[in-house]
C-alpha cells in the first residue's frame, strides 16, 4: 500500500494528545471473547470497549483534543453530527465550561438527542442527513464566530481517536488485525495513523453506506449512498478528505455488511455477552459473524466496539 498521509499524524504526536486528554476520559477495557457464544465459529477474539468510554462512544477523544489544544473562542464550539459525535463535544463542552452548539439530522437517534440537551448544550435538529446538518453548522460558525469541531475530517479529531488504537497496543499487544467502524473515517484514520502499517487495519461499512469503498473505487473521496440502520453513526456522504489518504497508506481492506448482518451481531453480542452496541458500534462483528471478514488460523483479531448510545426501548427492539 501507498500514500500520502498529508496530515503526518505520528505515533509521538498521538502520545501527547493523549497526555493531555487522558484526565478527561476512561481507559476502556478490553477481554476475550468467544465468537462460538455468539453464534459465530469457535474463535477468540478481543474486544476494545469504546460503548464505555465517557459519552458512550469513542468520539470522546476527539472532542476532548480539539476543545483542549486548539484556541476555542468565547462564542464557544459548534459541532455537526449524527448523533455520537454531538454527545461527545457537548460532553467535553460541559466539563471544560464551554458553551456549545450541536446540530443534528433528523435520523439522530432519540438517545442521542436526549444527551445532548441533557449535557446543556443548544440543539438544532433539522435536515435528513448528516450533510444537512454539517451545512446547517458551517453557517452558525460563519455568523457567531464559533469553533468548528469537525467529526472526523479534522487533524485533531485524528490525534484523539488514534489513542483507541494506543490503549489497544498497550493492553493487547499481540494483535495481528485490527476491525474497524468506517463512516467518515475518523476512527480508522487515528487508529491506522497510530499502527502506521505495524498491524493490519480492516474497515468495515454497512452496505447502505460504503463511503471508503466508493473512495478507494475511484481513487478519490466521491458522493455515497448515506443511509441504512447505523445512519446516525456511518452514513456521512463521503470519506473525510483528510483521512483518505492515510486509508490509501495504512488500511489493507474494506469489507461490507449488511442490515440483517449489523442486527444479528447486535442481538447476539447483548445475548452472548451483555454487550450492549448500537448498529455502527457491533459492526465488526457482524463482519466475523456474516464471514465478510474470515481470519486465518492463528490470526489474533481485535474489534472496537464503538459506541452505545441508545434508550431501552431500542436495546428492546433488537434483543427480544
Amino acid at each position: 500500500m501507498t500514500g500520502d498521509t498529508g496530515t503526518a499524524i505520528t505515533r509521538d504526536d498521538i502520545h501527547r494528545a493523549y497526555d493531555t486528554i487522558r484526565p478527561y476520559l476512561r481507559r476502556t477495557p478490553v477481554f476475550q471473547a468467544d465468537l462460538g457464544t455468539l453464534g459465530g465459529p469457535d474463535r477468540t477474539v478481543t474486544l476494545k470497549l469504546e460503548q464505555l468510554q465517557c459519552g458512550g462512544s469513542f468520539k470522546a477523544r476527539g472532542a476532548f483534543t480539539n476543545l483542549l489544544l486548539r484556541d476555542v473562542p468565547a462564542s464557544g464550539v459548534v459541532a455537526a453530527s449524527g448523533g455520537n459525535h454531538g454527545v461527545a463535544v457537548a460532553y467535553a463542552a460541559h466539563r471544560l465550561q464551554v458553551p456549545a452548539s450541536i446540530f443534528v439530522p433528523t435520523v439522530s437517534s432519540p438517545a442521542k438527542i436526549k444527551r445532548i440537551q441533557e449535557l446543556g448544550a443548544d440543539l438544532v435538529v433539522g435536515g435528513d442527513l448528516y450533510a444537512d446538518a454539517f451545512e446547517a453548522s458551517r453557517q452558525h460558525a460563519a455568523a457567531s464566530g464559533a469553533m468548528t469541531v469537525h467529526a472526523y475530517d479534522q487533524r485533531e479529531t485524528l490525534l484523539g481517536q488514534g489513542t483507541v488504537a494506543l490503549e489497544l497496543a498497550e493492553q493487547a499487544g499481540d494483535v495481528d488485525t485490527v476491525l474497524v467502524p468506517v463512516g467518515g473515517g475518523g476512527l480508522i484514520g487515528g487508529i491506522a495513523s497510530y499502527l502506521a502499517g505495524s498491524v493490519r487495519v480492516i474497515g468495515v461499512e454497512p452496505e447502505a453506506a460504503p463511503t471508503l469503498t466508493y473512495a478507494r473505487a475511484k481513487g478519490e473521496p466521491t458522493d455515497a449512498p448515506a443511509g441504512g440502520i447505523a445512519a446516525d453513526a456511518l452514513a456521512p456522504k463521503r470519506i473525510g478528505e483528510m483521512v483518505f489518504p492515510i486509508t490509501e497508506a495504512y488500511v489493507e481492506d474494506v469489507v461490507l455488511v449488511s442490515e440483517d448482518a449489523i442486527r444479528t451481531a447486535q442481538r447476539a453480542l447483548w445475548q452472548g455477552l451483555r454487550v450492549a452496541a448500537e448498529p455502527a458500534g457491533g459492526i465488526g462483528i457482524a463482519a466475523l459473524l456474516s464471514g465478510a471478514y474470515r481470519p486465518v488460523q492463528g490470526e489474533h483479531v481485535a474489534v472496537v466496539i464503538s459506541g452505545a448510545n441508545m434508550t431501552p426501548s431500542q436495546l428492546d427492539v433488537v434483543v427480544l
